[in-house]
């Protein structure tokens, strides 16, 4: 049960001090419900924590609608599309080319779409929120943390990022890998979401960038209990800026196995395979690690993605776009050491 009096000072912030929302703007709350395959198909666990997410989307609707009369608040549900970066359709994106404030609290992610991107053009403001859970707005969670502190924090890490033409990342469990920057912008999601066509995840305290195409070679291992299921490391294999071999990771590496189609051919398999994304995390409030939302967030983490990233600056349209983070990690950029075991030197 979502108990209303621990969400309710942390969503009226989010609309005011993340999204600035203002008097007779349009906000729009969106989140996807299982469809009757994933009900069928799907254990109950996931089920129960889709529908509880649905239902804090539901609520969060409400708390706005209360808090803020003059605006006019709009909730909208719609099928789940299986998997982060699928579109939701064009009845999605015609509403959300309509609003002004975008709170997608779902189990997908909207954020490597063409409807974010479509609604950005369109001048609407995106709060992207795949996998929230209430708890988040909770007094000490993510959410609750010093964005003025993590927005310079991540300014900071992306100025660096920019400046690059090499990034190294290495961690104790085996994860090696080198990539090349040169040319790429970074990205800042600190938090504040407040001017026409921006964009971002909440909770926030990231930065990130698009690898160049190609570049990425060595391997990436992430740890048991830092992904969703995961009870046994993971490991892949990049060469020439493609995933090449998963090993281990148990449900997980089989389902990213067959995800990715190793082994297989197909322009499909191999814009799924890309080296897609190396973020940072800002966020000294962000703990959970078996969520990606939150754990990419932690401060003193690095994660890589796989899959899509025409929709922050790269060259590779994918129908897929997955976070996997590394704890622990060492960051170096053109020769110098960013972050040492997790611990950042800036």
């Amino acid at each position: 049960m979502i108990e209303l009096d621990k969400i309710e000072d942390g969503v009226v912030s989010m609309f005011k001090v993340n999204l600035g929302v203002q008097k007779g703007e349009r906000i729009l709350v969106l989140t996807d419900v299982p469809t009757a395959e994933e009900w069928e198909k799907q254990g109950s666990e996931r089920l129960n924590a889709m529908v509880r997410r649905a239902a804090l989307a539901k609520m969060v609707s409400e708390i706005a609608k209360k808090k803020f009369p003059d605006c006019a608040v709009k909730f909208y549900a719609y099928p789940s599309v299986g998997r982060n970066g699928v579109e939701p359709g064009k009845a999605v994106e015609g509403r959300m080319k309509a609003a002004d404030v975008i709170v997608a609290i779902t189990t997908y992610s909207l954020t490597h779409t063409d409807a974010r991107s479509s609604a950005n053009e369109a001048g609407a403001r995106v709060a992207s929120m795949p996998e929230f859970l209430p708890e988040m707005f909770y007094p000490g969670g993510p959410m609750t943390a010093d964005y003025n502190e993590i927005l310079r924090e991540t300014e900071k890490l992306v100025e660096l990022m920019n400046k690059a033409e090499t990034a190294v990342v290495r961690s104790k469990a085996g994860t090696d890998i080198t990539m090349s920057l040169k040319g790429r912008i970074g990205i800042v999601d600190g938090g504040f979401f407040t001017e026409p066509g921006v964009f971002g995840n909440l909770p926030s305290g990231e930065a990130f960038i698009a690898p160049v195409e190609g570049t990425a070679n060595g391997r990436v291992v992430i740890e048991a209990g830092w992904f969703p299921d995961l009870e046994e490391n993971l490991v892949f294999r990049f060469k020439n800026g493609k995933v090449v071999g998963i090993e281990g990771g148990g449900k997980v590496g089989d389902r990213y196995r067959e995800l990715l189609g190793i082994g297989k051919e197909g322009a499909l398999y191999e814009a799924r395979r890309n080296c897609a994304e190396l973020g940072i995390g800002t966020n000294p409030n962000a703990k959970r690690l078996d969520n990606v939302l939150e754990a990419e967030k932690i401060r003193g983490t690095v994660h890589i993605a796989v899959g899509d990233n025409a929709h922050m600056g790269g060259k590779v349209n994918a129908d897929l776009h997955q976070d996997f983070v590394i704890q622990k990690p060492t960051l170096i950029l053109d020769g110098k050491t960013i972050m040492k075991n997790g611990k950042l030197k800036i």
